[in-house]
């Protein structure tokens, strides 16, 4: 039995040795899958779509009332009230985009088209305006505070356009009005037209050999013995300045003054200017006036109307007023007058 069990043991100790000295297993090796195109490409990611939102700037200018006024885009829908702003809005391109105006707006022609919110004493259809829904209230400064607070109070955007003083402060009310109806290249074409016209008349007036004095009659319905003229620094007094002439009513007090048959005895203008030939005054009905024929005006028939709405109305057509005060002051330059 011990002999069998060694036996067993011997055996046992051979198969280890046999198994220490077989050589190592070769490993089988793991298949290596060549590469297909799509593996190896580069792969390319379509980039992400950008898109450019594109936000209209917002308008910002002064309202006239010593505060700013912000719209979020050009107004379309604009209630005039005055004749100069009516005439600069639709000098600018923007005649399409004003829905009504005051009832003394008579240029251009198709303005007279509109209806009318009132005006006359300075009373407004305030009920017609609101059925209007305006986006834009164009004043001035003729517009009575009560009248704008109560315009505020009602919730309508307004802008009181300045009343200029000089061609410059025209100008800019232009380029104003463009501005906010979304016509400043309209505007500034516009003031480049004019400014070139307003050099070419003043060298023209730089030819003349004299500066007559000059009476500028506004309004002689009241007393004609006291009639109202532009005093110094108005917008008159400025153009016949311009144009090449003397403003009598520069010597008086007041922006708007009454001058007495006296004074004007004692300026004796060389020129007189009708600007209430508008209704109904005459150089025949000037000369009639008691004392006025003794006026070298009067006496050498130099008393002229002229349409005081080129004048005194702060727009574009100032320059035709320059223009016909340089041919009324200067006949022999007229034919030179652009």
């Amino acid at each position: 039995m011990k002999r069998f069990q060694s036996l067993l043991l011997v055996l046992a100790l051979f198969l280890v040795s046999l198994s220490a000295c077989a050589p190592a297993a070769t490993p089988t090796p793991t298949p290596t899958l060549a590469p297909t195109a799509t593996a190896v490409a580069t792969a390319t990611i379509a980039p992400t779509p950008t898109f450019t939102v594109t936000v209209a700037p917002t308008i910002e200018v002064p309202d006239g009332m010593g505060g700013t006024l912000t719209l979020e885009a050009p107004a379309q829908k604009i209630i005039s009230l005055a004749p100069s702003n009516t005439e600069l809005l639709f000098a600018v391109g923007a005649g399409s985009q004003v829905i009504a105006r005051e009832e003394f707006s008579n240029y251009p022609q198709e303005a007279q088209a509109l209806p009318s919110v009132g005006g006359s004493m300075g009373k407004y259809d305030t009920e017609k305006m609101v059925s209007f829904q305006p986006d834009l209230v164009l004043a001035s400064p003729l517009t009575a505070p009560e009248t704008l607070q109560a315009l505020k109070d009602l919730g309508f955007t307004l802008v009181v356009v300045p009343n200029p003083t000089t061609l410059e402060d025209m100008y800019a009310n232009i380029e104003l009005v463009g501005k906010i109806t979304g016509h400043e290249n309209e505007a500034q074409e516009l003031v480049a037209s004019l400014k070139d016209r307003q050099q070419k008349i003043l060298a023209v007036v730089a030819k003349a050999s004299s500066k007559p004095k000059v009476f500028y009659e506004l309004d002689a319905s009241q007393d004609p013995a006291k009639p109202w003229t532009s005093g110094p620094g108005t917008f008159i007094d400025q153009l016949i300045t311009l144009a090449g002439g003397v403003n009598v009513g520069a010597s008086l007090q007041g922006e708007w003054a009454q001058i007495s048959l006296e004074e004007l005895l004692v300026q004796n203008p060389d020129v007189i200017l009708l600007g209430d030939a508008n209704w109904g005054v005459t150089p025949e009905s000037v000369a009639q006036r008691t004392g006025w024929e003794k006026l070298d005006a009067v006496k050498n028939g130099k008393v002229f109307p002229i349409n005081d709405d080129l004048i005194s109305r702060p727009g574009p057509r100032q320059i035709d007023g320059l223009a016909e005060l340089v041919r009324l002051l200067h006949p022999e330059l007229a034919s030179q007058v652009p």
